[in-house]
């Protein structure tokens, strides 16, 4: 089983569509947690699939700028340290 990183969120779904989605995830043998997950994740692989590697570099910079922020500068003393520089 893949591992990864991920973020909770609460989300109100209207009482039909929570229904519906009950009956979908039932029919695949998941439960309705899991289900919206993959529904969710495939939605994200087809859109990043879908953009060529600039569209989807600038996305992700501008969306999930995780790595972006310049290290502070005690994070640089100790990393350099680290180095023996």
């Amino acid at each position: 089983m893949e591992t990864f990183a991920t973020k909770r969120k609460v989300i109100d779904i209207p009482e039909d569509v929570f229904k519906c989605l009950s009956v979908k995830a039932a029919a695949q043998s998941t439960n309705l947690k899991r289900y919206i997950e993959n529904l969710l994740v495939k939605d994200a692989e087809e859109m990043l699939a879908s953009m060529d590697d600039d569209k989807a570099y600038k996305w992700l910079s501008e969306n999930d700028p995780e790595g972006l922020e310049p290290a502070s500068t005690e994070e640089q003393m100790k990393f350099r340290k680290w180095l023996g520089i």
